[in-house]
């Protein structure tokens, strides 16, 4: 079983002002594609925490799949993006691209989404949405290739073509 790890992103949430409702619907679905979610942290929208929160998941914990919540729009205090910049080996611009698509689908304001996703050693790391229907929406669209995206990150050397 594959371990991922949840980080919220939320001045009031981390303050107890507000309650996460996106992490724990994260981890439903998470669940239920099979995943252990072994840690979950809320921070402030501060680049730094964000910044050592990915880096303490996939470092230290050694997690497969990292997802980010929120802090991915256009707000001042919304650094997600800039903050996973900073900690990543490499970029899968795919990912983030397949995400607006099929939020696209639901409402024009994904077009808005700055979220990144990438891969820090051997964890893969997704920025999400905020909202707890964002959110789920956008790992909906990535979902299906998770396990195929860690395993290759993780060094499985099979050809990624079916054969003919």
């Amino acid at each position: 079983m594959l371990k991922a790890g949840i980080i919220t992103v939320s001045d009031k949430g981390s303050q107890g002002q507000r309650e996460d409702l996106s992490g724990p619907a994260i981890a439903k679905m998470l669940a239920g594609a099979a995943f252990c979610v072994s840690k979950t942290i809320i921070v402030p929208d501060e680049s730094d925490q964000i910044s050592n929160a990915i880096i303490e998941f996939a470092d230290r914990e050694k997690l497969d799949l990292i997802l980010t919540t929120g802090g991915t729009g256009l707000s001042p205090r919304d650094l997600t993006p800039e903050a996973t910049l900073k900690v990543l080996d490499r970029e899968i611009p795919g990912m983030a691209e397949a995400m607006r698509l099929a939020s696209m689908k639901v409402t024009p304001h994904a077009m808005i989404s700055r979220a990144v996703a990438g891969v820090r050693g051997r964890s893969l790391i997704v920025n999400l949405p905020g909202s707890p229907r964002g959110a789920t929406q956008n790992l909906s669209a990535v979902l299906p290739a998770l396990r195929h995206a860690i395993g290759k990150i993780q060094g499985d050397s099979a050809d990624c073509a079916a054969p003919v």
